[in-house]
């Protein structure tokens, strides 16, 4: 956990258009959409876990409007610097593991892209279930291992070989090469869509669903 603490600390500055870059500018349109596609509306107070530099709190942001109360939670320092400058919402420090909120003060929490950084899937789960209210809402947004091998070759090329040298070639002096390879190991032995849902089940969270678009964008879904 302190390597990847450290890691996103170190490659926070480059991280918003590393993501831009490589993503051809798509994150924000499909963060809006998984957004709304998962019920958050004007009025809910939302946790977004692992928020990062803060693009889907701001994607959710836009979505509530005036008025919007956001809370944003990171174990990284750097994130939350990158974050500060971009939004005005109330960041803390602090892992999903151990959510420092009151029981059932949410109504809507996000995590974008750190499931597979969550080593006891259970104890997460549990906390996201106690901070949230009764009838509220569970969006986590993830990159799987492709279970099609057409497309796990595609992806292996993308993001263990084409990124990390892309990111030594623009960003030489950084350790944005390190965190690539980092994504991938993580996509590579990420766990299956299937135990996630069973877990969030388990936990006692309604009509757990996972869509997926491209064979590697995922969505689970789940109600309180």
């Amino acid at each position: 956990m302190a390597f990847v603490q450290s890691l996103f600390d170190e490659t926070s500055s480059q991280y918003d258009w590393a993501n831009a870059v490589f993503f051809f500018g798509t994150g924000a349109r499909y963060r809006r959409r998984a957004l709304i596609a998962a019920g958050l509306k004007p009025g809910m107070r939302v946790l977004d876990v692992a928020v990062g530099t803060g693009t889907v709190a701001e994607a959710a942001q836009h979505i509530l409007g005036n008025g919007a109360v956001i809370v944003g939670l990171d174990i990284s320092s750097g994130m939350l610097q990158t974050a500060r400058r971009r939004l005005n919402i109330s960041l803390i420090q602090a892992s999903a593991e151990s959510l420092p909120l009151a029981d059932t003060c949410i109504d809507f929490i996000v995590m974008g892209y750190a499931l597979r950084h969550v080593s006891d899937l259970g104890v997460v789960f549990r906390e996201f279930h106690r901070v949230l209210r009764p009838g509220g809402r569970l969006l986590m947004l993830e990159i799987g291992r492709p279970p099609n091998a057409l497309h796990f070759a595609a992806a292996k090329f993308y993001f263990k070989h084409l990124l990390p040298t892309l990111s030594r070639v623009i960003s030489p002096r950084t350790k944005l090469a390190t965190l690539m390879d980092y994504y991938w190991d993580t996509i590579e032995s990420c766990v299956p869509s299937s135990t996630i849902i069973t877990q969030m089940a388990e936990t006692g969270f309604a009509e757990p669903i996972c869509t997926t678009e491209l064979g590697l964008f995922q969505a689970y879904r789940a109600l309180r």
